[in-house]
């Protein structure tokens, strides 16, 4: 129970560099309840989930918040646990409103329940994220959010968010600050990946390196839009 408002979370036990202690599932509400993104197929998290809908009354319907294997992965098995009930990637589904979100990847979206936004892996509890779509989009998305005023954010890793606007303003700076100092290395002569990788995000540990790189290719990708990309700089493959 999160304090405050009537919210659960059940967390997969599938820590890692991108999903960080692990990915969440949100149960909102009672009699029924409302269940944000079911997880990695692990049956001891599918059967956490179950159980704690059961206390709340059953289950009204599923939403996904994108179609990443360590959010939507457990689908087919939680269904199995208890019914075959709505899912939603968009649109409504009881309480909740879909916001598109792209930018993490190109189906994300945020669903807003009164004053809480369930997130995803658009905003996390702690970091960034990867950008695999278009920069400006995740940045206008970023925007668009923050101009809602939630007062929670309920990502898909992490913790709890119990001051939006300033994380929502550090994820915005975080990436402006990564275009200036992408601007800066080509400046400077850099063209290659591995160039523009040590110099933009050299603090990126190895094991995020294929994620930066990604994120490159998005920086780059606007970079180019804008009219601002030098010729001959080689791009990123997209692993994701």
């Amino acid at each position: 129970m999160i304090a405050g408002v009537d919210i659960a979370l059940v967390r997969a036990d599938n820590p890692g560099p991108l999903s960080l202690s692990g990915t969440n599932t949100w149960l909102l509400g009672r009699d029924p309840c409302w269940i944000v993104d079911p997880g990695p197929a692990l049956d001891a998290h599918l059967d956490a989930i179950a159980a704690a809908a059961a206390l709340r009354g059953g289950v009204g319907g599923i939403a996904l918040t994108h179609d990443h294997i360590d959010h939507v992965e457990g689908l087919p098995g939680l269904l199995e646990r208890v019914g075959d009930v709505p899912v939603a990637r968009d649109g409504e589904l009881g309480p909740l409103r879909a916001l598109p979100t792209p930018g993490h990847s190109p189906d994300s979206v945020t669903w807003i329940a009164g004053a809480a936004a369930f997130t995803g892996d658009t905003v996390l509890g702690e970091g960034s994220v990867f950008v695999s779509g278009q920069l400006g989009e995740y940045l206008d998305a970023l925007e668009r959010l923050r101009a809602l005023r939630p007062a929670l954010l309920l990502p898909g890793h992490g913790d709890p968010v119990t001051d939006p606007a300033a994380r929502i303003g550090e994820l915005i700076a975080h990436r402006l600050e990564r275009e200036r100092r992408l601007l800066a290395a080509l400046d400077r002569g850099a063209r290659t990946v591995d160039e523009l990788l040590h110099d933009a995000w050299s603090d990126a540990p190895p094991a995020l390196r294929p994620a930066a790189a990604v994120t490159l290719a998005a920086h780059l990708d606007k970079l180019e839009r804008e009219g601002r990309l030098p010729a001959g700089v080689e791009r990123p493959e997209r692993p994701f």
